[in-house]
């Protein structure tokens, strides 16, 4: 898939010459680089015949990243706390997609009202904080639909993109006090998901 960035407090400088992160965030991108768009069409058509209703790349999404990054030992579903009533369950409210070493990740296809606290998350995992913490990280990335990947990939209307993300940064930034990495993921160039049959339509 290609790629596009936003960096917040010099993130790109350390993603580049701090060891403490390079090797894992080079490792994230090769696993998001090694998804195809063949990928993503067999994993749709594989989801779709488990779950009718399924209508976007979402799913796919989510599932080849998870699979191929719990291979390279990144925690999936990570706890950010350890005291009630902030553990119990898979509360996602509470939880960072995936985590490893220094670095959170939240990968974010929900309702744009939720950036502001999925932006904050990694910042919470980053952090110290009165309540007892699961997991201490140095920086988060976020991964986002761009708005052509919206589109593209039939994604809800109502979905943050990065475009939209990036709105946040300039009002929130003293309150975002971590390093963090705002990645797009850019529309396929050989297929879309058809808004009405939820078909794959490839070009």
């Amino acid at each position: 898939m290609q790629l596009v960035f936003f960096y917040h407090r010099y993130a790109n400088l350390l993603v580049e010459n701090d060891p403490n992160f390079q090797s894992d965030y080079n490792e994230l991108i090769s696993v998001i680089n090694s998804i195809s768009e063949q990928d993503l069409i067999e994993m749709f058509n594989q989801r779709k015949t488990e779950r009718k209703n399924i209508k976007s790349l979402s799913e796919p999404v989510n599932n080849l990243l998870k699979f191929r990054l719990t291979e390279l030992g990144w925690k999936s579903e990570s706890s950010l706390f350890k005291e009630p009533p902030y553990n119990q369950g898979n509360r996602s409210r509470w939880r960072l997609d995936f985590a490893k070493n220094k670095i959170s990740i939240e990968v974010a296809f929900n309702h744009q009202e939720a950036t502001a606290h999925n932006i904050m998350k990694p910042v919470l995992a980053s952090e110290l904080n009165h309540v007892k913490k699961d997991i201490q990280t140095r920086m988060g990335i976020i991964i986002v639909a761009t708005e052509k990947m919206k589109k593209a990939g039939n994604f809800d209307s109502a979905i943050g993109t990065f475009e939209k993300f990036q709105e946040y940064f300039k009002p929130y930034n003293n309150l975002i006090t971590v390093p963090i990495v705002l990645i797009g993921l850019c529309a396929p160039k050989t297929f879309k998901i058809d808004k009405k049959s939820k078909e794959i339509i490839s070009f």
